[in-house]
């Protein structure tokens, strides 16, 4: 398994981005395959003794940053490391592609670069967050704030398909939609005519879910437009941080609580890991034909190692064939 990873996306690039993918080299046995100046990865790895061994490194002078418009990385920067690492991935030099860059220019370059499976009129961010009953996608997570209808359907088809075979060990994953009621009849024309394409489809489908219940793991899969998916994942991911710092303040106020802390400090330290987003690694972007993880643009080492994880369970399941055999087949029935 060889996963490419663009080793200057990010704000901690290329440090960051080299040690995670050393420390997943030797967690996971896979073999990397670097996009970015390949002088400054070499330096940087010898000047903090990072091992480069099973990395091969393909040499690019250009970085596209988050200032650079998105469809930039078609002309302009077609040749910086994340453009780069799309193109091998597309040209089959390695079975993934990770990046902690631009979230734009990753969904442009791997519409285009990559390309769209056919029948997936657009690619969504399936971001994975924590609940108290395990891992719940949310899908889209930003990548298509205008949606329609059937759109929604297709990210629930495709979370559901990800959730099963990477997340949920064959349990078939339930599916619900994000809305400001559970009844049949809340939300806008979007919301209702998803609501009846999902009741009437194959899914485990549980109805509408509103935001308050996602961190309760009401549902495997939560399908919204990406507008409404990314207001609600980053008032979890806040609020998450939010109650970790107040933990702290309380646990370090006085010599009692102190004391209190080291009593509790193996249940808070599983707490804060099953809260921080770096242990989940990234974002899978299901509906483009090869396997692209998106992880956090302040990731460090942990995170892109759990990135490649991702990427290597992406590739190993064999989903983006299943999500095709869907689309093929629902073209069939419509024919």
């Amino acid at each position: 398994m060889k996963i490419i990873v663009d080793a200057f996306g990010g704000d901690n690039a290329p440090l960051e981005v080299i040690r995670g993918a050393a420390e997943a080299i030797e967690a996971y046995d896979v073999d990397i395959l670097l996009t970015g100046k390949e002088a400054i990865i070499r330096q940087t790895a010898a000047e903090h003794a990072v091992s480069l061994d099973r990395m091969e490194i393909l040499d690019c002078d250009d970085v596209i940053t988050m200032d650079d418009h998105p469809r930039s990385i078609l002309k302009e920067h077609k040749n910086s490391s994340m453009a780069v690492g799309l193109q091998a991935l597309a040209a089959g030099q390695g079975d993934a592609f990770v990046s902690a860059g631009s979230t734009g220019a990753l969904l442009m370059g791997s519409t285009f670069l990559v390309k769209r499976i056919s029948g997936v009129s657009r690619p969504a961010i399936a971001a994975v967050i924590p609940s108290t009953k395990g891992p719940v996608m949310l899908i889209d997570s930003g990548a298509n704030a205008d949606c329609r209808a059937d759109m929604l359907l297709r990210f629930g088809q495709m979370g559901s398909l990800y959730m099963t075979d990477v997340m949920g060990g064959g349990k078939e994953a339930t599916v619900g939609l994000l809305n400001v009621g559970t009844e049949e009849t809340k939300g806008g024309p979007l919301q209702q005519e998803a609501y009846a394409l999902l009741k009437q489809s194959n899914l485990q489908f549980v109805g509408n879910v509103e935001a308050r219940d996602v961190p309760f793991g009401v549902a495997d899969v939560i399908v919204a437009d990406g507008f409404s998916g990314n207001v609600l994942l980053k008032t979890m991911e806040g609020t998450a941080d939010m109650i970790v710092q107040n933990l702290k303040t309380m646990f370090y106020t006085s010599l009692k609580t102190k004391i209190g802390a080291l009593l509790v400090k193996k249940e808070l330290d599983a707490f804060k890991k099953s809260m921080s987003t770096a242990e989940y690694g990234g974002a899978p972007l299901l509906g483009v034909r090869k396997p692209v993880i998106k992880t956090h643009g302040n990731a460090k080492a942990l995170a892109i190692k759990n990135a490649i994880r991702v990427a290597a369970e992406f590739a190993k399941a064999g989903v983006i064939d299943k999500i095709k055999a869907t689309v093929q087949a629902e073209g069939a029935e419509e024919a």
